[in-house]
């Protein structure tokens, strides 16, 4: 019996190995079938015109550029745009709602989705997380529709322009499809 040990231990050294390569193979060649996408847009908010405050908040700092008071309810349906300007390629519609949940005035919790038509991609993303007002903020990719049909992923969101009556966000999408969406039904 102890002849046959080194052997059986061999085999399965062997085994291990083999399933071990088999794994990373599995995992480089699942790399090369992922679809992504990155561009960036720019939002576009005006305080009374695109974005609305619903429920005033109870305390906390006032209500600024930048700021609003803890509980503050806020509703938003602003432009994306392909430059910062404005008056560049409209590329689709950011709407959704932010709930203030600092005392400071600069952090609430946000949802939105975004709908796009731009480089023959149609449908929308939505996103949920938290937001700085004054810094970027990261929010993950729960879902999407149209082209977007089972797209992760993540959003950055940084303040370019604060200052005026419309605030502008730059806004970057790093998206994938994972390898089931080729086949998914639709």
């Amino acid at each position: 019996m102890t002849t046959a040990f080194p052997y059986l231990s061999a085999l399965l050294t062997l085994s291990i190995l083999s399933i071990h390569q088999a794994a990373l193979a599995s995992t480089q060649n699942g790399h090369y079938n992922i679809k992504t996408l990155n561009f960036t847009l720019y939002q576009h908010e005006t305080i009374n015109k695109t974005g609305f405050i619903v429920v005033d908040g109870v305390s906390g700092v006032g209500v600024s550029q930048t700021t609003t008071p803890f509980g503050t309810l806020y509703v938003f349906r602003d432009n994306l745009t392909t430059h910062v300007g404005g008056s560049s390629r409209f590329a689709g519609v950011a709407e959704g709602t932010s709930l203030t949940t600092s005392f400071d005035g600069l952090r609430s919790l946000s949802i939105a989705k975004i709908t796009l038509n731009l480089n023959g991609y149609e449908g929308s993303i939505s996103i949920v997380g938290g937001t700085h007002n004054t810094k970027p903020s990261e929010y993950p990719v729960v879902g999407g529709t149209g082209d977007f049909l089972y797209v992760l992923g993540h959003i950055r969101s940084t303040p370019v322009d604060l200052s005026g009556l419309t605030v502008v966000y730059r806004i970057d999408f790093f998206l994938y499809w994972p390898p089931y969406a080729a086949t998914a039904p639709k």
